[in-house]
């Protein structure tokens, strides 16, 4: 008899891999994919809400009318709003170093456009404006003077980059690559001088605030030469021009808080960009194409309304009158709706909110060649 082989007892395991994990790091790729700086407009229109809101809660002794409306206010408001922009402002933060861990490319080809550079400026703006807004403590800290160096000194460097190349480029480059978005690097050199001048910094803010105003001046007469071709941005992100406001509007915060008090400087200030305010609106097929579908350039409306809200108040505080109380109810009156009704939008079109980088961002810059 032939003895039987024994057959090996094999046995094959089949183990199956987490697939949530798994679909949870994809998710993540996707979105950091999809997500770039031009976000962080959102954290600019709620952070600088929620410096409105603590203007609003603090009136003026003399102001006896407007204090009585003031107090209608909820007390706990202003808390859950500046909150909110907190959680908002660290997520995206969180998001935007993920991607430049992971998709470092991506955020270098950002650095290098045009339009997409200047956006860098907006969280460190968000910080800032954050920052002056805080609840828990003073200016007169060591927790706020170590926050506005972390958050001032991006926005030095990046000035020595774009007002660097302005100045070594010439004429014909400015007047290339200049967009209204470019103010955002000039907002970020006002509001980094307001929260100086805050703590006391009068020199600090005094040479942060030349450095800002000096190029605004040169940016501005660019812009205006141009305005009208708007060339440099695609349809889309026309909701960029209300920039314009900002900027006026920031100076003359800042300015008051640098002198300690509001003189003629100031008021200029506050009617050019009520004045500019007046000329934007009055112009809405200048947006009619960005409008006819949601996208999150629709952010760019809130945060300047909210700075001329602000500027607006501080002016009905100097001359007292019924007029300036009243443009500067109406103002943020608007400003209040307008950002709930992006919010409303933006939680309707989710699906739209985190789409594609270059449909936000144009992805080619008319100086390419030039901007190393």
């Amino acid at each position: 008899m032939c003895p039987v082989e024994s057959q090996p007892n094999i046995q094959l395991v089949i183990i199956k891999s987490p697939t949530v994990p798994a679909k949870n790091r994809a998710l993540v790729m996707r979105m950091l994919t999809k997500f770039h700086a031009g976000y962080f407009r959102i954290t600019l229109s709620i952070c600088s809400q929620a410096l409105l809101w603590k203007n609003l809660s603090e009136p003026p002794k003399d102001a006896h009318v407007y204090r009585r409306m003031m107090n209608m206010l909820p007390s706990a408001a202003f808390v859950l709003l500046w909150s909110l922009a907190l959680l908002t402002l660290v997520s995206f933060s969180i998001l935007y170093v993920l991607k430049c861990f992971y998709m470092f490319e991506s955020v270098n080809n950002e650095f290098l456009n045009h339009v997409g550079v200047n956006y860098l400026f907006a969280p460190w703006i968000s910080w800032l404006l954050l920052l002056q807004s805080v609840p828990f403590f003073t200016p007169n800290t060591l927790y706020y003077l170590l926050l506005w160096w972390i958050f001032v000194v991006p926005i030095v460097a990046l000035d020595v980059k774009i007002y660097g190349q302005w100045f070594t480029e010439g004429k014909q480059f400015l007047s290339t690559v200049a967009n209204p978005a470019s103010q955002l690097s000039v907002i970020g050199n006002l509001v980094g001088a307001r929260a100086a001048a805050e703590m006391g910094w009068t020199e600090s803010a005094i040479c942060i605030f030349s450095l800002g105003m000096v190029h605004y001046l040169v940016l501005f007469v660019t812009l205006y030469q141009r305005l009208a071709g708007s060339d440099g941005l695609p349809a889309m992100l026309r909701p960029v021009f209300f920039l314009f406001i900002a900027a006026p509007s920031m100076a003359s915060l800042t300015w008051i808080s640098i002198s300690g008090k509001y003189d003629y400087f100031s008021k200029m200030l506050f009617f050019l960009s009520l004045f500019l305010f007046i000329s934007l609106i009055s112009r809405p097929n200048l947006f009619k194409k960005s409008m006819r579908k949601f996208n999150v350039a629709w952010w760019a409306y809130s945060y300047p309304i909210t700075i001329l809200a602000l500027s607006s108040a501080e002016y009905a505080h100097e001359v007292k009158s019924f007029i300036a109380y009243m443009l500067m109810m109406i103002l943020s009156a608007c400003s209040v709706l307008l950002i709930l009704v992006l919010m409303i939008f933006s939680a309707i079109n989710a699906d739209l909110v985190f789409r594609p980088c270059e449909e936000i961002i144009p992805t080619t810059s008319p100086a390419s060649s030039t901007t190393e």
